[in-house]
């Protein structure tokens, strides 16, 4: 039995592949966008460890990783302690940052966007470990977790620009 042909049509399909893949990659902007993701370094922190952790401090580390997001001057946040809960194998704390951009025009904004915090704290890991960190943003599921997710300002843009259509459809 000869092999050439089959070793000819396995690199036939191969390079049809590739240049189907190229193309859509092409036309998509995919390939950029892929070269970006890959030499951007996600941005983290030091975080404190579970026999170390405070309310307060949790608050104080939360506020040093948000400033290492690009976003842009003109945004201000508060952040908040909200609630702390108990389960059987951890603690959570629960925190919200409420981004807004006031302007002398409009100092008190007409729509906020938050971003929820959740330090977890483990009851049968070590103490000397880390704390677990993860956040969501308003309206969406996603969870992200601080080391491993580039937070986007136009997130923050998106919630208030459907607050703000929301508003505009209410009569009162």
């Amino acid at each position: 039995m000869d092999e050439r042909p089959s070793s000819n049509l396995s690199l036939r399909a191969s390079e049809i592949v590739k240049n189907v893949v190229e193309n859509a990659r092409g036309a998509l902007g995919h390939q950029q966008a892929v070269e970006d993701s890959t030499e951007y370094e996600f941005r983290n922190i030091e975080w404190i460890t579970c026999k170390d952790f405070t309310i307060e401090l949790g608050k104080v580390r939360i506020e040093e990783y948000i400033h290492t997001w690009e976003v842009h001057t003109s945004w201000l946040f508060s952040l908040v302690f909200l609630e702390e809960t108990d389960h059987e194998f951890h603690k959570q704390y629960h925190y919200r940052a409420q981004w807004s951009i006031p302007t002398r025009r409009t100092p008190i904004p007409k729509a906020t966007a938050s971003v929820y915090f959740v330090i977890v704290i483990s009851k049968i890991k070590p103490q000397t470990l880390p704390v677990d960190v993860y956040f969501l943003v308003e309206s969406n599921r996603l969870t992200h977790r601080p080391g491993e997710t580039r937070f986007r300002e136009k997130w923050l843009k998106d919630v208030i620009e459907s607050k703000t259509l929301l508003q505009n459809t209410v009569d009162f």
